[in-house]
């Protein structure tokens, strides 16, 4: 592990620079200046997996480059590293590299516990988030703020841009809907960074700790929720580019369908597609990958539909293509495999409902605009960034 001086660090990171400091965006990680001296001669834990980095070091190493005492590492889905399949327990271990223990966030356990916590002074949270309500992260953020206010631990969120922080939409998660990729009652996409929602859901009280969370958010810079961001690493096995990133809103709902979204090809979220010839002319098959889970219905098989990578321009959340996927199935039960599965993505089940009774894209789109408006009002109190509004 190559270790670094915290002033040689900062002049590799920032003191070579082409880029102008007013124009580059530097994350809260970046700025170690505002974080460092709250973590001097403290037991140290945190919530991290493979994004979290600072230039092109790991903040774990950073942290141990700094003599920071980091004593204990919690990782969410897809695991520290990152590699591991969506949906697929995550086992506790050893970090190879540092030798530091390493508790799983997604498995049995999805709060740290008390024994966890046991001995740490302060938790870090540094992950990079794509903006969507189902995407567990955030699940995980929520129960980390949960955790350190039973605790009465201090939580220091770094924060990163949301690559889909430019708009709000979709319906409000009902409270029968709660589940881990419907942790609060947010819209599908909520137009906020990680800082941001994290107080939010503290400001709230969305959390069931008794007491309100001490925590401290170290802001972005030269970042704006009209700011275009294409994420440096991939944040999951099956968002590997921008283009995925966008259309992951639009096409999670495929999840609880026959219709494949590219798992178990090189171009995951961006291409739709099922058995039926007639859903289109684009053909491919998914395949076994490494780390990748993949629609069993969909596996080894030809798949036809349609390539969504050459749109000139991506659209925000879409319900087009999942009801042109609808429309084109006589039985709705060979498109519709897991209608429980769909309502807790969507966190309702006035979308399935509307789509039976044959409400256009307009219409659905126009039902949800009363509840988004009052989540716009809630949303100001807590912007850190200047508004795309």
């Amino acid at each position: 592990m190559i270790k670094f001086t915290g002033l040689l660090f900062l002049l590799l990171i920032f003191g070579f620079c082409t880029v102008s400091q007013n124009e580059r965006i530097i994350t809260g990680a970046e700025q170690p200046q505002k974080y460092l001296p709250l973590l001097k001669n403290k037991n140290v834990g945190l919530v991290v997996n493979h994004t979290s980095v600072v230039g092109n070091l790991h903040l774990v190493d950073f942290l141990l480059s700094e003599n920071i005492n980091v004593k204990k590492i919690f990782a969410p889905e897809h695991g520290f590293r990152g590699d591991t399949s969506a949906g697929a327990e995550i086992e506790d271990g050893i970090d190879k590299t540092t030798g530091i223990p390493v508790f799983s966030l997604y498995g049995k356990t999805r709060k740290p516990t008390h024994e966890h916590l046991k001995n740490i002074d302060v938790i870090i949270f540094d992950i990079q988030d794509v903006g969507c309500r189902f995407y567990t992260y955030i699940s995980t953020l929520h129960l980390v703020i949960e955790a350190c206010a039973e605790n009465s631990i201090p939580l220091i969120v770094l924060d990163r841009p949301n690559p889909n922080g430019d708009y709000v939409a979709g319906p409000i998660r009902k409270p029968e809907f709660k589940s881990f990729v419907g942790m609060d009652p947010i819209p599908v996409v909520h137009g906020l960074t990680v800082g941001e929602l994290a107080k939010m859901i503290n400001g709230e009280k969305w959390h069931n700790a008794k007491q309100s969370c001490d925590l401290k958010v170290i802001p972005v810079k030269n970042y704006t929720h009209s700011t275009k961001y294409e994420l440096p690493i991939n944040p999951s096995p099956n968002l590997p580019n921008y283009i995925s990133v966008r259309l992951y809103a639009s096409l999670c709902f495929f999840e609880a369908t026959s219709v494949s979204v590219g798992r178990g090809t090189d171009f995951p979220f961006q291409v739709l597609g099922g058995l039926n010839p007639n859903l289109g002319d684009f053909k491919f098959t998914p395949k076994s990958i490494p780390g990748v889970s993949i629609n069993p219905l969909n596996k080894g098989k030809e798949c036809f539909g349609i390539d969504l990578r050459e749109l000139k321009e991506t659209p925000k959340l879409t319900l087009k293509y999942f009801l042109y996927f609808y429309s084109r199935y006589e039985n709705e039960g060979d498109f519709l495999t897991r209608e429980k599965w769909l309502n807790k993505l969507a966190g309702t089940d006035d979308l399935i409902k509307q789509i039976r009774e044959g409400k256009t894209e307009k219409e659905i789109l126009a039902s949800w605009q009363p509840e988004l408006k009052k989540y716009m009002k809630l949303r100001k109190k807590y912007l850190l960034y200047t508004d795309f509004e």
